[in-house]
């Protein structure tokens, strides 16, 4: 259980997230969520377009409200000089900025990295593209879908005899997000243990954080490049399998429900096998190792696949528990919003969750990851209302009069942004 203190490693931290979509708002997620100071500066009107994405009613999608939560909301066009001018205000303010425009957005405006460090000498620049910063690709646009395909990832995702097939996340963007939230605190780490031994500041170019979406995916692949390099060896669309791994898979029970059974480990096969009732399996000498096993994956397949189907999914479970082989249900959201284990460490989180036009009760939430203290911290408040914060942040953090803030809101209410993300 948590203690009765506020647990925020990060506290102190103030981020500003000029990002827009999944992956820097997911970064600036990761560091809200464990107490920095996250200021995301949105387009007049119209915000961030996640605002939008999966929107089934009002005016705020719950993807939204999910990926940015714990932050604040302000109001500026980056296309104005007042409000170009704001961000350099600040930025002096901020330890972290976080960014994922098309490379080049940020010094077309005018607030490249060598303008943001005139202003901020020790800012660390934490941006998100495509294809990064640099290289023959960085000028071309992308989502995760590109960054996922040219990252090898696509390829190796679906049937051998179908189409790559694309998983049902942005999961390039979740990992990019990941990874600069990850770079970030790298970063202040750095900054802050040169500081203690009184050695001279980072320089720019270390403080550059640069995130390319499809190397983020690229360094997920585990050994497919160099068992290619090595070996000539191609890897191959495996369904619900993993390549060399046997026997793991997804298995369908009685009652049409499914369970993943991961029994690749040599002492669990033989357990395994016993529990499916196949002793001639056990003393197989040829199944004795997980090569020979994947040679014959499509025969232990069918021959845990009819087990399976006599009995339920709970049956199965029960029985493969009891034997020690590691296996679990397919779950839904339902599914998961009732199960007991992500209760017992909060980690669906339920909320009053506004959709722009009704407030909608008890709305589950997916907790805060990792764990500290035993349980999620609890979620502070979900994605902000458009603006939101405005006022606040230009008082609290740049000292604004109330007059100063009508000027600065009626000079930066411009037209909607149009720089090309990612």
């Amino acid at each position: 259980m948590h203690e009765d203190h506020e647990i925020a490693p990060l506290a102190g931290v103030r981020v500003l997230e000029l990002g827009n979509y999944i992956a820097a708002p997911t970064a600036g997620r990761l560091l809200a969520d464990f107490g920095a100071e996250v200021i995301k500066v949105e387009r007049p009107r119209t915000g961030d377009e996640l605002r939008n994405w999966r929107l089934q009613t009002g005016t705020t999608s719950m993807l939204y409200r999910t990926i940015n939560r714990n932050k604040k909301s302000i109001v500026l066009d980056l296309r104005t000089e007042a409000g170009r001018k704001l961000v350099l205000e600040l930025a002096r303010h901020c330890d972290v900025l976080l960014e994922n425009f098309r490379p080049g957005t940020l010094e077309k405006w005018g607030l490249g990295p060598d303008v943001l460090n005139e202003a901020n000498p020790e800012l660390i620049i934490t941006r998100v593209s495509a294809f990064g910063q640099t290289g023959p690709l960085s000028p071309r646009p992308g989502f995760a879908a590109v960054a996922e395909a040219v990252g090898g990832f696509r390829e190796l995702v679906g049937d051998p005899d179908r189409p790559p097939v694309r998983v049902g996340v942005s999961i390039g963007d979740s990992i990019a997000g990941l990874y600069a939230a990850f770079g970030s605190v790298m970063a202040l780490y750095q900054r802050e243990t040169r500081r203690g031994a009184g050695q001279p500041a980072v320089v720019l170019g270390e403080r550059i954080i640069d995130v390319a979406l499809n190397e983020a995916m690229l360094s997920m692949m585990e050994s497919l490049v160099p068992d290619y390099e090595a070996y000539g060896l191609k890897r191959e669309r495996t369904g619900g399998r993993m390549e060399g791994i046997a026997p793991s898979n997804a298995y369908v029970c009685s009652d049409g429900a499914s369970i993943v059974v991961a029994g690749n480990g040599d002492s669990i096969f033989q357990r395994y096998m016993r529990v499916i009732e196949r002793p001639d399996l056990v003393d197989d000498p040829e199944l004795a190792n997980n090569d020979a096993r994947w040679a014959r994956r499509e025969e232990l397949d069918a021959a845990i696949g009819a087990w399976t189907a006599r009995h339920t999914q709970a049956e199965a479970l029960g029985i493969l528990d009891a034997a020690g082989v590691p296996s679990g249900p397919i779950y839904t959201a339902a599914d998961i919003c009732r199960d007991e284990q992500y209760a017992a460490r909060n980690m669906i989180q339920r909320l009053p969750v506004s959709t722009g036009e009704e407030l909608l009760e008890n709305v589950g939430f997916p907790g805060i990851v990792p764990v500290i203290g035993g349980q999620s911290l609890p979620i502070r408040s979900l994605g902000p209302d458009l603006g939101e914060h405005t006022r606040t942040v230009l008082a609290d953090v740049l000292g604004m009069s109330e007059d100063q803030i009508d000027a600065t809101i009626a000079q930066t209410e411009g037209t909607p942004a149009e720089g090309v993300l990612l």
